[in-house]
Parts: structure tokens; sequence; C-alpha cells
């Protein structure tokens, strides 16, 4: 046959150039439940231990601070401080075991571990893994948070049934603290990187989130700055929760600490498949 009168073999213009970018997003809505699941089973092993670090800074945060700085605060918006300290506790409490969840646990599944490269041949894709570590990361420090608002119920600091509100809330800023750390993760070439993280950014948020005292004590661009941190939101929306008081512009906090779980896990998903596709 005449090279000129021969047919190319069809080609499918329209599906290669699609797979290549959902190789980075969820494939289904249901897939990610396998990550977690397999993330579960291995942390089951060492539930009691994991738990003991988890719930140990913040306690200690929450007693030492509480009883110690408490009798010379006394009272603060109205309540104790140990009481006003705990509902801070509680948010600090999920954006560490979230973050820390998410960088360092993430990455030695991703790049010491290689676990995300076997779990890619199987029919799950990329975006399904890095969900499914977000909701994982969220999981453990929605558990962190519940026990430590629990520990601050039965001792008399927190309102109960307005307390159990929270939990949603938990339940969203964990997703929103595990989405930010994602990033760093991709960008992470060894665990040294992950300082960088938690010196700049989760520290000074820390500090001015209203945790440790009232944010209108701040400077007024001091005050400014934490409108645009997910902390201050979760802060916002957890304290009045756990003390029985009517939440204030809860509709833009919640908007906020969703805005901070759909960008960031779009931007990781993203750097995700720049690191692993290549």
């Amino acid at each position: 046959m005449d090279a000129r009168t021969e047919k190319a073999p069809p080609t499918h213009p329209a599906s290669t150039p699609q797979r290549e970018p959902r190789a980075a997003l969820p494939s289904s809505a249901t897939h990610w439940i396998a990550v977690w699941r397999r993330n579960y089973l291995v942390w089951r092993k060492l539930a009691i231990a994991s738990m003991f670090g988890n719930l140990a800074d913040p306690m200690i945060y929450l007693f030492g601070l509480g009883f110690g700085l408490g009798l010379m605060v006394g009272h603060v918006d109205g309540v104790s401080y140990i009481a006003f300290l705990a509902a801070g506790t509680v948010s600090s409490s999920v954006m560490m075991s979230a973050s820390f969840e998410s960088m360092y646990s993430g990455f030695s599944r991703m790049h010491v571990q290689r676990t995300w490269e076997a779990i890619m041949h199987t029919p799950l894709s990329l975006g399904d893994i890095v969900l499914g570590e977000i909701v994982w990361a969220a999981s453990k420090s929605m558990l962190s948070g519940a026990a430590i608002m629990l520990v601050a119920g039965a001792l008399g600091y927190a309102n109960f049934p307005s307390m159990l509100l929270a939990l949603p809330v938990i339940a969203l800023a964990g997703l929103a603290f595990a989405s930010c750390a994602m990033i760093v993760t991709a960008l992470a070439p060894s665990y040294d990187f992950f300082m960088f993280y938690q010196t700049l950014v989760l520290t000074p948020m820390l500090l001015l989130s209203g945790v440790f005292f009232p944010i209108t004590q701040l400077p007024a661009a001091a005050q400014h700055v934490t409108l645009m941190l997910p902390l201050a939101h979760a802060v916002e929306l957890i304290r009045p929760a756990m003390l029985g008081r009517p939440i204030e512009h809860a509709g833009l906090h919640l908007f906020v600490l969703a805005f901070y779980v759909a960008v960031p896990f779009a931007i990781a998903t993203v750097l995700f498949r720049r690191r692993m596709m290549r």
C-alpha cells in the first residue's frame, strides 16, 4: 500500500491530555476511604502511645498555665482563666495534631516508605491518596481535640451539652490544618524542612490567635492579621460553644475554615502531581 494513502491508526486526542491532570484529582467520592482505612489499621497497633503523645503536650499547657498563670490572671472575659484557656488548648491541639500527622507521618509514607507509590499501582489516583491522608490527619486531630474537650467538661471548664457544637468545628479545623500542612509536605526535601513551617507559621499562629489571651489585647494591626489565620477562626467558634455562649459571625468563621480546606488541597494536589509524576 502506498504510504501516502495508508491510514494512520486511530488516536484519541481527547483522552490522552485529560488523564495526566486527572491523576492529581480524586477518582471518586469514596476511594479515599481505602487510604484512610489503611492508615487507621496501622495506627491501631500503636494507638495508646500515639494518643498519649498527642494529649500530653496540650494537657501540660492547660493545667500548667491554667492553674499557674490563672492564679495571677484571675478571670478573663467573665470566666476563669483555665476555662478560657481550655477552648484555646482544644483548638491548638487540633492544629498541631493535624499538621504533624500530615507532615511527618505523611512524608514518611510518601517519601521514605514509598507507600504512596505502591498505592498508585491500584485503581486509586494520587488525588485519592492526598484526600485520604488529609481526612486521616483530621480524624486524629478530632480525636485529640475531643478528648481534651471532654476532660475540660468533666472538670467543669466547659458547658455541656453546648460544647458538642464544637465537634463539627473541630473536624472542619482539622481538615483545614491538614490541607495546609500537605502543601509543606509536597515541598519538603527532608524532615528538617518542617521546622521552618513549625517555627515561622504554627508558633506565630499559636500566639496571635487568641489561644492564651483575647485577641483584643493585640495592637490594631495585629488584630487585622489574625483575621487571615485559620486558628483564630477556629478559636472564635470553639470557645463560645464550650462556654455556652452565642457564636458571633459564625458564617464568616466557617467560610474561612472551608477556604483553608479547599484551596490548600487544590494546591497540594498540583504540587504532589509534579513531585510524584516526574
